[in-house]
């Protein structure tokens, strides 16, 4: 019996033990990919010092605030500049996903900036105002952004022409809100969409984007209005568009009816249709595909 007891006792000793070394191999992974995929330096501003145009019903007195269902964040901007260099540089601004519900800040917002800086572009990472059903807010952050970026742009060495949205998931509606929506002193410069939601056709759109944003009870008037594969005009920025193709959240039609909307309006638009990774790998490096989708990223912003 002793040596059962001793067995056992070892057992569990063993199975703490590696219970501890999962955990410290996971905290030294989370370290690993902050210090290699996330920008160690940036600049912090505060998106509203003097306070915001409209309101979703949320006092931001804390940076972070959970409420009934969701977790808002207070608005503002992580801005990491690449290397000052010769000339002034692109800058994207980065909307995380999350259905308008959260925000997915790391691997859909911060783990970016490694790869946009060696690109010699700014990444900004935008903690926009969840909606709560007051639509206009999440976009109204967007533009505030932009606006803050123009002003900055010589200090920051950022050509104020080049500044682009790039956004996931319910962010990726956000973004493809703003590059259709915007007008023409806050447009966009080019839009980077993963895995976006686009419609808010009940059919085919992701219910907790749609109704986080305008309501279960919203008018087809509303609808129409937020469903951005009909809000393209000519002067639409260019697309590159990232989805996989077995995506069970987000129906792949919302990228595809985008794509055509942008080719129906001599938009030039890239999508690449991944065979797998289903929702939500943003930059994650243990996405099959990541590799080859920075890759194909990459190219594209070479190519204009």
């Amino acid at each position: 019996m002793k040596k059962v007891g001793l067995l056992c006792v070892a057992l569990s000793l063993a199975c703490i033990s590696q219970a501890q070394t999962q955990q410290d191999e996971a905290a030294m992974m989370q370290e690993y990919m902050i210090n290699q995929y996330v920008s160690p330096k940036g600049i912090d501003v505060e998106l509203w010092p003097n306070g915001a145009p409209n309101s979703n019903g949320v006092v931001y007195d804390r940076p972070m605030k959970r409420n009934d269902d969701s977790f808002d964040m207070k608005p503002g901007m992580k801005v990491a500049l690449p290397p000052k260099g010769d000339k002034p540089t692109r800058a994207v601004i980065i909307c995380p996903g999350g259905g308008y519900q959260a925000l997915a800040t790391m691997h859909e917002g911060s783990m970016w900036s490694f790869f946009f800086n060696r690109e010699n572009i700014a990444a900004i990472t935008l903690t926009y105002r969840l909606p709560h059903q007051h639509h206009e807010v999440p976009a109204s952050d967007v533009y505030q952004a932009i606006r803050i970026v123009k002003e900055h742009a010589k200090e920051w060495n950022i050509d104020p022409n080049q500044i682009g949205v790039m956004g996931s998931s319910a962010g990726g509606h956000l973004a493809s809100t703003v590059a259709t929506h915007a007008a023409d002193d806050v447009r966009p410069a080019f839009q980077i969409l993963f895995y976006p939601v686009i419609t808010m056709d009940k059919r085919y759109t992701h219910m907790g984007t749609h109704d986080h944003l305008i309501g279960k009870d919203a008018s087809p008037e509303m609808e129409e209005l937020y469903s951005n594969e009909k809000q393209v005009t000519e002067k639409t920025p260019r697309a590159f568009i990232v989805l996989a193709d077995d995506d069970d959240v987000v129906p792949a039609i919302n990228s595809a009816w985008y794509y055509a909307a942008l080719k129906e309006h001599g938009v030039p638009a890239n999508m690449h249709v991944y065979p797998t990774g289903g929702h939500g790998f943003g930059n994650m490096q243990s996405w099959k595909y990541n590799a080859q989708m920075l890759t194909d990223l990459q190219l594209w912003l070479e190519s204009f």
